[in-house]
């Protein structure tokens, strides 16, 4: 009996690919290029699953041009909003996504963002890499001490609650902004906030931990940014739309906000070329479940939804 067709649109971890080539007759991407609509759509032809990323964008037209035979499209990711679900419903497609497997390792990174921005890390990386370190000096790089200071939480879901447990251990004092209160053995002690005022004003540190959408696109503007105490350190390991950078820059520049860490960014891998330019500001590329261990987990949670739904079972984290 013939294997199913399984399209992976992007280079995985070795043991994913293992598996799928085991269960599937598996097309992958070894290069590694991100593709475009046209090259997915051809290369779907066939195929029962497609196993996409971030890095792929299924809209409405793409979605509504795939072969007949592609019967659950799965997400190397906890986000969807790259996918249109609605099309995907309107085609009796199942999506899936991968939550849960790298809430750890995404809050671990929303952490390494606050250190590493609070205490100037950065910029002692490249005064030392550059070779002008000339020592030890009193008055070298002050930073901002995390230990004790108040950490507000855009999104209190599962990465959020995991670095509220993180933030615990630096004695941070833990706020949260949310659509609804969570029940008390999920807050652990976190000061929920009913409006952005209260919330932004308690926020000597933020940190950007809800979902894409609608809903939160460009929601850290200059608005909510003059409502944050002057000198906050404001993080993101979420989704790049949910800041205004612009606004985000001019309040570096002036000093409404001390420094910034920021592992995601609009339209990634393009970033506002001002961010570069800024001292204050600590800059990753999109690690913030790079672990081996995550990696691993999401593919095969992926291919476990995959599995399920072409043998006519439903999967846990299905999204629709």
């Amino acid at each position: 009996m013939a294997k199913p067709i399984l399209l992976i649109t992007r280079r995985l971890p070795p043991e994913v690919e293992a598996r799928a080539a085991r269960d599937y007759e598996a097309r992958f991407n070894p290069e590694d290029i991100p593709r475009g609509s046209e090259v997915l759509l051809r290369l779907a032809e066939g195929a029962a699953a497609v196993l996409c990323t971030p890095s792929e964008r299924l809209d409405a037209a793409t979605i509504g041009r795939l072969p007949a035979s592609v019967k659950v499209i799965a997400t190397f990711s906890v986000g969807f909003d790259h996918i249109d679900v609605a099309a995907a419903r309107a085609r009796s497609i199942r999506v899936c996504n991968t939550p849960d497997v790298l809430s750890v390792a995404t809050a671990e990174c929303a952490m390494l963002l606050i250190l590493a921005a609070a205490r100037r890390a950065g910029e002692g990386e490249r005064l030392v890499r550059s070779g002008h370190w000339s020592g030890w000096g009193p008055t070298q790089l002050i930073g901002t001490q995390v230990s004790g200071r108040k950490l507000g939480i855009f999104g209190m879901g599962r990465i959020g609650r995991e670095l509220a447990r993180m933030a615990r251990g630096f004695a941070m004092e833990v706020h949260y902004r949310d659509i609804a209160r969570l029940p008390a053995e999920l807050e652990q002690g976190a000061r929920f906030h009913d409006d952005d005022a209260s919330f932004l004003a308690a926020s000597e540190v933020l940190s950007l931990n809800a979902p894409g959408g609608a809903g939160t696109h460009n929601w850290l503007n200059a608005v909510r940014i003059a409502m944050l105490p002057r000198g906050a350190v404001v993080v993101n390991a979420a989704r790049g739309v949910l800041v205004d950078d612009r606004a985000l820059i001019a309040a570096l520049r002036s000093g409404q906000i001390a420094a910034a860490g920021l592992d995601v960014f609009a339209g990634e891998p393009a970033l506002d070329p001002e961010y570069r330019s800024l001292e204050n500001v600590f800059l990753l590329p999109h690690l913030g479940s790079a672990t081996a261990e995550t990696r691993d987990a999401m593919g095969f949670l992926a291919l476990d939804a995959i599995d399920a739904v072409l043998a006519g079972r439903e999967p846990a984290n299905l999204v629709h």
